[in-house]
Formats: C-alpha cells, structure tokens, sequence
C-alpha cells in the first residue's frame, strides 16, 4: 500500500470536460498523473464509487464547500478519483456542482486504485474492484499525508481533516 513519503503511481486517470476549450476537446481526456501533479499540492480523495450514498451526500459536498479554504491553505486543484468511467464522472459532477472547484477523475480500469494498493474487491456485493476511501495530500507527486477509512467508515477521509493537514 502506497504511503506518506511515496511517489504516486505513474498512470492515466480520465475526466470529461462539458465545454470545449484551452485545447480541451469534449469527451474523455486523459490526466497524466505524474504531469497533472507536478509542482502542485494536490488535496485527493477517492471513493467507491459515483453516485453512492455517502460519497454524494457527504464525501464530494464536502469538498465543494470547503474550496476556498483549501485554496488558501495553499491546495491547487481538488481531485476526487472513483472507479467509474469518465463520462459518470461528468454526469455526477454536474449533479454535485463540482465544475471549477473539484475535479471528478474516473479510474475506469481500477489502474490507479491497483497501484496505491487502496482497492477494495466488492465483487460479491455486485460491484467489483473498487477505490477504498481515502483522501491525501499530495505535493509535487508524493504523498505527504494520508488518510484511509476502515471498512464502512467515513470518519478520517473528509475535506475537514484534510484541510487541518494542508494548514499544518
């Protein structure tokens, strides 16, 4: 399992953009994440999954109320990584009025998930492999915080928790 210190793993996530524009054509486009987190204070959280009980009533509102006071705390861009393609993605960060504040970054393959080790495997609950919940502070590609749930648990992965690391 990836962990404070660590680079993140070198993969492709995706995201959908509504609007073509700098460069940006609709439909999903790839984020490097090495490139995408270079120089940047990344405040990323993931989740099981789009649409989900808790990741839309609490986990990405979260996130969206708390921008402006990450943003001063030094945070670039807000990521929220779910194993879902990019265009659920798109559909939930409409639903969740995301747009210029969180990113919704789709994880379609689990390729990410796989790689830091946070996955969970839901296949008998119908679901698959799927993100665990987690949420970490990332500053120039590595790790400098991280936060991950027990089983069930929404306690540790919040925008709360990980605004008081940003400002430490």
């Amino acid at each position: 399992m990836i962990k404070v210190g660590d680079t993140l793993p070198a993969t492709t996530l995706m995201e959908f953009s509504e609007v073509e524009g700098n460069g940006c054509s609709i439909g999903p486009n790839p984020v490097d994440v090495a490139k995408a987190t270079a120089g940047k204070t990344i405040a990323l959280f993931a989740l099981p999954g789009a649409f989900t009980p808790t990741c839309s009533a609490k986990h990405v509102p979260g996130y969206v109320e708390k921008f402006s006071e990450l943003k001063a705390a030094g945070v670039d861009e807000i990521w929220c990584v779910s194993v879902n393609d990019a265009f659920v993605m798109g559909a939930w960060a409409r639903d969740q009025k995301t747009d210029g504040k969180v990113r919704m970054l789709g994880d379609g393959s689990a390729e990410f998930a796989k790689a830091t080790g946070l996955f969970l495997d839901l296949t008998a609950r119908g679901m698959g492999v799927r993100s665990n919940r987690y949420s970490m502070l990332v500053k120039d590609g590595k790790v400098a915080s991280l936060n991950v749930e027990g089983p069930g648990k929404f306690e540790v992965s919040d925008a709360a928790t990980l605004l008081a690391q940003a400002k430490a």
